[in-house]
Parts: structure tokens; sequence; C-alpha cells
């Protein structure tokens, strides 16, 4: 995303909305984590469930919460990058890339529940963009979503576990944690 455009996505998030944008793997909607309206608007958007939880994405390493030293330091070397983070409490955290969004936002997959992903704007579901408040057009994207790393206890004993495995490779994952 052009600085531009990435200060476009958060202000489309600072007022209430919900946007289309490009992230580091595949499209995604995005909202503030913190609109409950906003994101009752991006589950009925793709259709899912609303116990079914979301990940915050951040656009700088500084705004990722803190989770022990052990535990930020795996944070500092996986991130940013194709990963997402399950840490202690539950929270999913994403770093795709660094960009001048200026605020955390609540993001998913630009499909339907359980449909495809989104590598180009024009794979996102018709309906999704015509009800998004900003859409971003970042092109072809790799398609692969992020691998997903469960930390909840590992500040304690060590232990982390892939939930699914995507962008970054298993042995690549272990490599950067061990």
């Amino acid at each position: 995303m052009s600085p531009a455009e990435a200060a476009a996505l958060g202000a489309c998030v600072a007022a209430g909305g919900v946007a289309v944008f490009p992230a580091d793997t595949v499209y995604g909607l995005a909202c503030d984590p913190d609109d409950a309206d906003a994101i009752a608007k991006l589950y009925a958007l793709k259709g899912r469930a609303p116990d079914k939880p979301s990940a915050t994405m951040y656009f700088d390493l500084e705004s990722v919460p803190a989770a022990g030293e052990r535990t930020d330091a795996v944070v500092r070397r996986l991130l940013p990058g194709g990963v997402t983070l399950i840490l202690p409490g539950g929270l999913g955290v994403r770093v795709p890339f660094l960009a001048p969004v200026g605020r955390p936002i609540m993001q998913s997959s630009a499909n339907f529940s359980g449909g495809p992903d989104a590598r180009r704007l024009d794979d996102v579901p018709q309906a999704i963009r015509d009800a998004a408040d900003l859409v971003i057009d970042g092109g072809e994207l790799p398609g692969t979503p992020s691998t997903v790393i469960d930390l909840r206890t590992y500040e304690d004993d060590g232990q982390w576990v892939i939930l699914r495995e995507g962008a970054v490779p298993a042995g690549l994952v272990r490599s950067l944690i061990s």
C-alpha cells in the first residue's frame, strides 16, 4: 500500500467504516476492533458466525501488545511477515508490513466465510466490494493466507504449535522460534 492508501485505510476505520484492502498474503476486510457496529458489519458481509475470532493487525511493531520477555523476542523475530500469532489471552496478532495506517485494525479475509481467499480485487465477492466503505486495489497478491502460530503458553513453558501452515513454511518458523 502507498502511504496515501494506508492513511485512507486508517481514516476509514477511524470513522467506523469497513474497508477492503490488500494485505501481504490475500485481500482483507478491516474495521475498528473497538467498534461493535463496524465489527457486526464486517461479520455480516462475510456471513461469519459472531463467535468466530478475528485477528488484530498492526502496522508498526511498537503497538503490538507485550506478551512477556520470551514471547516478545519471538514476536520480533517473526514480525512483520506472513504469520498470525496467537498470544496469551487468545489475541490473534498480525503485522503484515510496516505502513502509516496510524491505528490497529480488526481484520479478516475478504471472502464469504469458508470461501476461497482473494488474490486479486476481482476475486473479492462483488457484494462485499459494493458494501465496503473503502476499496483499495493492490494488484495481485501471493494468495496464500498467513501461517497461524499459537504462542499462548510460550512464555511459561516454551511450547508453541502451528495451527495452520500458510505463507511462512513450518521449517522457517521452527528456525526463527528455536
